[in-house]
């Protein structure tokens, strides 16, 4: 008897599978698709329709939005227009005035080239074209969907150029439709393409407003200044902080492989992201590496900076760039690219170098409300009962003179005896020994210092300088201001600034003449670096922040151990060949600076001094030393305000009345306003 074998659904199904039979999709599934790719949302739309006005030599451009672009994008121009006898075939795909072989890619300067775009917007969206051409009468509108004009065209009013509608973009593409309801978003990035096509096209006014509105976001005039562009779109504070940039490249035959022209914010410009608007062969495109390299040369040159604004057009032999390479045209590929933005980074970083030792500082004024009658009554002083009291005598509101030693604040510290408790770690770690360096009467006999010291005392403020000399120190008022009394007035000072400015006017006098702090244990430069890295925000991912931050601590070490000699020679800093910092200068007498601060002077003369420039550069080296020696806050061991909140939390001083013999310790110059509140 025969036995009959188990039969399951699973093995009748896979008995009976068999590979999916292929089939051809149909045409408009296929032009749907590519539609979906080409139109990603209402600014590609826009930005199409941009570039074909352009490449119909418009030199006025408008454009109205409603809803983000969802429900209304008109762009309309004063070009050349469309021939009448164009227009059955204008949406259809891969119908193009720019190009007739694929070799034509090879020279191709206009924006457009593949005839994809007015199609793709037949696709998802209802097309509507009104044109006239110089020398008609009249102009013809039509309407396009799926490529085929709806009904013929019809005569009607029109002005010069052309005028392309889409409406109920995406009404066909539901889920895209649904991601893309924030029709605010959608709106900016419009407006910030719009921008970016402003600046760049300088012969050409753009407008970009909502529908309905009166103003436009966005309004720029031809103009033959790119600068004045970027100041009429972008404003005054990011034109006025721009400085010009340029870089080239020849080959052996003498034939240019790029040029380089733009501007690149510098130090003074303050923003939370970069901005980087960059144009290849007049097509906006976005190149990652390229605004990698450069981020990469302000994070090294302005750690404390914020992010960038670039803006840079580079002109390439049309035969080195394929521009076939994204369906929105977003990306190019480039012959020698990585030459091009090696070079772009060096040009980049020179022309920040230079601009550094330049930074402006906007200084506030405060106007006073106007005052009222002098009444003597209110010179009475009034107990908590409301009687009144007579005037306190001028000699008994004085603490007493600055030079009686019953006015200063020490006469009432009783200072503790001396216990054999070990110094904190941060300076017993630092500090083993100070040096005797050179004879203080000896001078150095260079004129850059000399005019340094001239600017300072040319710059000085009698006034102040006179206040400060004879003060009485009345008290820390909070972390960063002091209390001194002049006469019969109180004033608050800045003991940080006070304090920075000292210390950088005793470099300068001291010039070539330091004692020096030998560190017991020399500090690796790349070591300091990091650490102060590690409290800078690079805004990288976190696989790349490690090596950026290295890269960063190894350029900045060889240049400090290039510059070895001459910082040992001026400043008594002394760097050995291994790269390790070894010596200090004493800049003040029996004063030590914050060393928990040396991270921060290593990455300041790494960044912050332009070493090509004498003067320059014994200023900047001065001003880091200043910087690095200053009193920071907290000053006091309990502050009773606020204070500076930018400054990192320090450890308060042991002895905070020191402050009191910093006026009365050097003859320093002082700057109106800079000090004195």
């Amino acid at each position: 008897m025969d036995t009959e074998e188990a039969w399951t659904p699973e093995a009748e199904a896979a008995a009976v599978k068999e590979p999916p039979k292929i089939h051809r999709l149909e045409e408009s599934v296929v032009n749907r698709i590519a539609a979906g790719e080409v139109i990603q949302r209402p600014v590609s739309a826009v930005k199409e329709l941009v570039e074909n006005s352009l490449d119909a030599d418009a030199t006025s451009i408008n454009v109205v939005v409603k809803d983000g672009g969802l429900k209304l994008i008109q762009v309309s121009d004063d070009g050349h227009g469309i021939r009448y006898e164009d227009l059955p075939i204008l949406c259809e795909r891969h119908t193009t005035s720019k190009l007739s072989k694929y070799e034509d890619l090879q020279s191709i300067k206009s924006m457009g080239f593949r005839g994809e775009a007015l199609a793709s917007m037949t696709y998802v969206g209802h097309v509507t074209v009104t044109t006239i051409t110089k020398g008609h009468l009249h102009g013809y509108r039509v309407s396009y969907r799926d490529g085929v004009m709806e009904s013929e065209p019809k005569a009607c009013a029109a002005v010069k150029g052309t005028q392309i509608m889409v409406e109920n973009l995406f009404y066909n593409m539901i889920a895209r439709r649904k991601t893309l309801q924030n029709s605010s978003d959608d709106y900016t990035k419009i407006v910030d393409l719009l921008s970016r096509m402003a600046i760049h096209h300088t012969n050409v006014s753009f407008s970009c407003r909502k529908h309905g509105a009166a103003r436009a976001d966005v309004h720029s005039i031809a103009t033959s200044s790119r600068l004045d562009s970027i100041r009429t779109v972008y404003g005054v504070s990011v034109a006025s902080n721009l400085v010009q940039l340029e870089a080239s490249e020849y080959n052996d035959s003498s034939s240019f492989v790029f040029k380089m022209d733009g501007y690149v914010s510098n130090s003074n410009y303050v923003a939370k992201k970069t901005t980087m608007v960059l144009f290849v062969n007049d097509r906006l495109v976005e190149c990652a590496p390229l605004k990698r390299a450069v981020e990469i040369v302000y994070a090294a040159t302005f750690p404390k900076a914020s992010k960038p604004f670039i803006y840079m057009s580079i002109v390439l032999p049309p035969e080195h760039v394929d521009v076939n390479v994204h369906p929105t045209k977003r990306e190019v590929s480039l012959l020698n690219q990585e030459l091009i933005v090696e070079k772009i980074q060096s040009a980049v970083e020179l022309k920040l170098r230079q601009s550094n030792d330049s930074r402006t500082y906007k200084e506030q004024t405060v106007e006073s409300s106007p005052s009222s009658p002098y009444n003597p009554s209110k010179d009475l002083h009034l107990n908590p009962s409301g009687s009144k009291l007579q005037k306190v005598p001028v000699n008994k509101m004085v603490r007493t003179d600055s030079s009686d030693p019953a006015g200063r604040l020490h006469a009432y510290v009783q200072s503790k005896p001396h216990t054999s408790v070990a110094s904190g770690p941060n300076l017993s770690a630092v500090r083993s020994s100070v040096r005797q360096r050179r004879n203080l009467n000896e001078t150095a006999d260079l004129t850059s210092i000399q005019e340094l010291i001239d600017d300072v005392d040319r710059n000085c403020h009698s006034g102040l300088l006179d206040i400060v000399r004879h003060c009485s120190f009345i008290g820390m008022a909070d972390d960063v201001y002091a209390l001194l009394q002049h006469n019969t007035h109180m004033y608050l000072a800045n003991v940080v600034s006070l304090s920075k400015e000292l210390m950088y006017q005793l470099v300068l006098r001291r010039f070539a003449h330091f004692n020096a702090i030998q560190l017991s244990d020399p500090a690796p430069l790349s070591e300091l670096l990091m650490l102060a890295l590690k409290e800078e925000d690079l805004d990288v991912e976190n696989s790349e922040n490690d090596d950026l931050k290295e890269k960063i601590a190894e350029m900045n070490t060889e240049l400090l151990k290039q510059k070895a000699e001459m910082l040992e020679e001026y400043f008594c800093v002394k760097i050995d060949t291994r790269g390790n910092l070894s010596r200090l200068p004493i800049i003040l007498d029996q004063y030590t600076p914050d060393m928990d601060r040396i991270p921060e002077f290593v990455l300041c003369l790494g960044n912050d001094v332009d070493w090509e420039d004498e003067k320059c550069c014994f200023q900047a080296i001065a001003a880091a030393l200043g910087n690095f020696y200053a009193m920071h806050p907290p000053l006091l061991p309990n502050p009773s305000g606020e204070g500076l909140q930018c400054y990192k939390k320090r450890k308060p001083l042991k002895n905070p009345v020191d402050i009191e013999r910093y006026p009365n310790d050097a003859g320093m110059a002082i700057h109106p306003r800079e000090v004195i509140v």
